[in-house]
């Protein structure tokens, strides 16, 4: 996000932080307020990591625990939630099109 997208006064506030030597930059404060945000609302948390987790960029495990929780309560919230998560088991054609599709193979 450029300074330009932020609404005017909270450019100038952000600027007011940074300038008083709180934050080195408006990156740092903004990555502050974004981790106490996900800290007070454990609903953005969960949301947060099942999109990652869906995308496939992390991991189940790697999920659960950015959602604060065990893999297991994890897997029973996307189950709750109806995602299908994808398991091992599959046959050799199907691995190797998904090994294709992130550039492994």
């Amino acid at each position: 996000m450029e300074a330009s997208d932020y609404p005017e006064n909270l450019s100038e506030e952000l600027d007011i932080l940074v300038k008083k030597g709180y934050y080195p930059s408006k990156s740092d404060l903004l990555r502050d307020a974004f981790r106490a945000l996900l800290n007070t609302k454990a609903e953005l948390r969960v949301s947060l990591a099942i999109e990652l987790y869906l995308k496939e960029k992390v991991s189940i495990a790697r999920a659960a625990e950015l959602a604060g929780m065990t893999t297991i309560e994890f897997k029973e919230v996307i189950a709750g939630r109806g995602i299908v998560r994808e398991t091992e088991g599959k046959s050799v054609k199907e691995i190797d099109k998904k090994l294709k599709k992130l550039g492994l193979a």
